[in-house]
């Protein structure tokens, strides 16, 4: 009998012992609007890719509430007073997930492999850079074509995510499976539209500051429903949640809130020049563009839409952005001026407009308004619902006639304007070529002054509003909710969700 006894006060301790350490354990739980593409920061281009490498990829530089470059795995950077070179100086005993050094070598090796991949999205952002020199082991000069304003502002994102040399090199083309980077966490499991789950990395540079075992981030495309697992507690965190449900939130004591509006801008990409799709529609005559943006209400639509939590926009930066150009304010809706541009462009209406539109509840109720507001112009909208991923192949192929588009935007202005607008730019999915424009936006990248840069993008703006390929709608609210167990959490400029500092307390 003693020895029965023993033995299950034994067992007893054992299971109390595992239990404790399983409590010990913690994992927060995120829901994401979409699933990423692939992860591989060369190839990436979605804002939901953006928040995950967040967790595993750590860049250069990062940025801080006020929009301003700070040190992440570099230490400090100086450019040369001719613009022409820039050093950086890195942080010292940094490894990837694989054991390899993160050094001067290493950044090298990203850094061109951004630069000449096949596919990559990272080219056309570091086109100014002719090459990439190691001054010593924890020291790289970028030596530049010409001056080039934007480039800090490059590498606080995807450009300056660096990767493991050794883990790209074996994986080649099947490296975004399983990216290998220098982050808090590293990468252990995907299943596509299922989940993605993260485990932090015990030999991270700054662990001391990383308190969350794991993170699991759950794609829910339907805002409602990510919502209802947030209330249910089957999720932590969710990113986009619905202006709409602002109050309930707010009025939910265990849940907490936190909104801006973001960098970027939503607008309706339209194809001009894309492919034969463009005959049709808006490739016949600029006129055609601008009777479309007229016939829009943009502050309707966050009226009705976002309950006036959005800013509605004309350009490809917000209102309050110190480069909006003032001198082309928000257009106030014209029915009647939008009937006339069509008629004068020659055009029989209706013109029908395949109008492909992402599988998001909040940007297909923006998509049935424009339908209805447009209809009264001459323009008749074919709402085509597609998954995201698949809309930007399609995007890319040209399949399509106008696009909802969101991009989540970048701190230099730069970052949201030229991959959309430049001669046979990875992204420039409206086929949009004009070699005056894109003198002007060279132009701007080489100028440091504020009031200089600002003068040519007037002049850009001037053209592209009346001529381009995107007509810019609003600049959405980015509205993250998360229980109130989750401490910690910092809204940035950029509505990325870092975790870096998260807590998160026991049930």
């Amino acid at each position: 009998m003693r020895l029965f006894t023993r033995w299950t006060v034994a067992a007893l301790a054992l299971a109390v012992s595992v239990g404790v350490a399983g409590a010990q354990t913690t994992t927060l739980r995120i829901g994401l609007a979409e699933d990423p593409d692939v992860l591989d920061p060369t190839l990436s281009r979605t804002y939901v890719g953006r928040i995950v490498f967040a967790s595993i990829c750590d860049k250069l530089f990062d940025i801080d509430e006020k929009l301003q470059a700070v040190p992440q795995l570099a230490l400090s950077q100086e450019t040369s007073a001719d613009g022409l070179a820039m050093t950086i100086r890195l942080r010292p005993d940094v490894r990837f997930h694989d054991g390899e050094p993160m050094d001067a070598e290493a950044v090298k090796f990203s850094l061109e492999r951004h630069m000449s991949m096949a596919g990559s999205f990272r080219r056309p952002e570091l086109a100014s850079v002719e090459r990439v020199e190691v001054v010593d082991p924890l020291t790289v000069r970028l030596v530049l074509k010409q001056p080039f304003a934007p480039l800090l502002s490059q590498l606080t994102d995807r450009a300056g995510m660096m990767v493991s040399p050794r883990a790209a090199r074996e994986a080649g083309d099947r490296f975004g499976a399983k990216p290998v980077c220098a982050g808090p966490y590293r990468l252990v499991e995907r299943v596509q539209q299922d989940r993605i789950v993260v485990e932090r990395f015990a030999d991270y540079w700054n662990k001391d500051a990383v308190s969350i075992d794991r993170i699991e981030y759950r794609p829910i495309n339907d805002s409602t429903v990510r919502l209802a697992n947030l209330r249910a507690g089957s999720l932590d965190l969710i990113e986009r949640a619905l202006a709409t449900d602002v109050a309930e939130i707010r009025a939910n004591p265990r849940l907490r809130l936190s909104a801006a509006v973001d960098l970027g801008y939503q607008g309706v990409t339209l194809n001009v020049a894309k492919s034969e799709a463009a005959r049709t529609a808006f490739g016949q005559d600029p006129r055609i563009m601008q009777a479309f943006s007229l016939a829009i209400d943009r502050v309707a639509i966050n009226q009705v839409v976002f309950n006036g939590a959005a800013a509605p926009g004309n350009q490809w930066i917000n209102p309050q952005h110190p480069y909006y150009q003032t001198r082309f304010p928000v257009p106030a809706r014209d029915v009647e001026r939008a009937k006339r541009l069509l008629r004068e462009a020659g055009v029989r209406t209706p013109i029908a407009v395949d109008f492909m539109v992402p599988n998001n509840p909040e940007v297909r109720q923006v998509a049935e308004v424009l339908q209805a507001m447009t209809a009264e112009a001459g323009f008749d909208l074919k709402i085509r619902v597609t998954e995201f991923a698949t809309s930007l192949q399609e995007a890319e192929q040209g399949r399509y006639q106008a696009y909802m588009l969101n991009w989540s935007g970048r701190s230099d202005p730069d970052g949201n304007l030229f991959i959309f607008h430049g001669c046979n730019q990875p992204q420039n999915y409206g086929g949009y070529c004009n070699r005056e424009v894109d003198a002007m936006m060279l132009e701007a990248r080489t100028k440091t002054d504020m009031a200089a840069r600002k003068a040519i993008y007037e002049r850009v703006a001037e053209r592209l509003l009346t001529e381009g390929s995107i007509v810019y709608l609003y600049h959405r609210p980015v509205i993250i909710a998360h229980t109130a167990r989750l401490s910690g959490y910092r809204p940035m400029p950029d509505g990325l969700v870092r975790v870096i500092g998260l807590k998160l307390a026991a049930n």
